[in-house]
């Protein structure tokens, strides 16, 4: 599957508007600029391709999810290239879901289907918590955390 993106200079400081045609996003170099930074679009992409997954495979598995949100914290090396060694994922779900088919489903699309994901765990390991309607599992617990 090819793809084509483009980014082009938006002003004087190292700031871009990318496109893939049909949509822009704004990327700047530093915090101090509008805009994502391109490791930030990166954990963002991770994150985002996994979340993918997850409501899809829930939804073949006649799961329903009422509420949907999910985070991602990570840390980066200290030398360059300051690539991700550590990212740390947290979904939270809110309706008739099953917490097994959950941990199932993230497992799934970490390991299997999310190609971002199995780009970054070259370099960054990789961990995820989960939590279902309030209660709050870790990514080898099968009980609630706190039970």
């Amino acid at each position: 599957m090819r793809m084509h993106l483009s980014i082009e200079q938006i002003n004087d400081a190292v700031q871009f508007r990318g496109t893939n045609g049909d949509h822009d996003v704004t990327i700047a170099s530093t915090g101090d600029q509008e805009g994502l930074s391109p490791m930030e679009m990166a954990a963002l992409s991770v994150v985002g391709c996994s979340s993918i997954d997850l409501l899809t495979i829930l939804e073949k598995q006649k799961q329903t999810v009422d509420d949907f949100h999910a985070e991602i914290d990570g840390t980066r090396a200290e030398e360059p290239p300051r690539v991700f060694t550590d990212l740390h994922l947290h979904y939270r779900l809110d309706g008739d879901v099953a917490p097994d088919k959950v941990r199932r489903a993230i497992n799934l699309s970490l390991d299997k289907y999310c190609s971002v994901s199995n780009m970054v765990d070259q370099t960054a390991t990789i961990t995820f918590a989960f939590t279902v309607n309030g209660e709050q599992y870790e990514q080898d617990e099968q009980s609630p955390v706190g039970d």
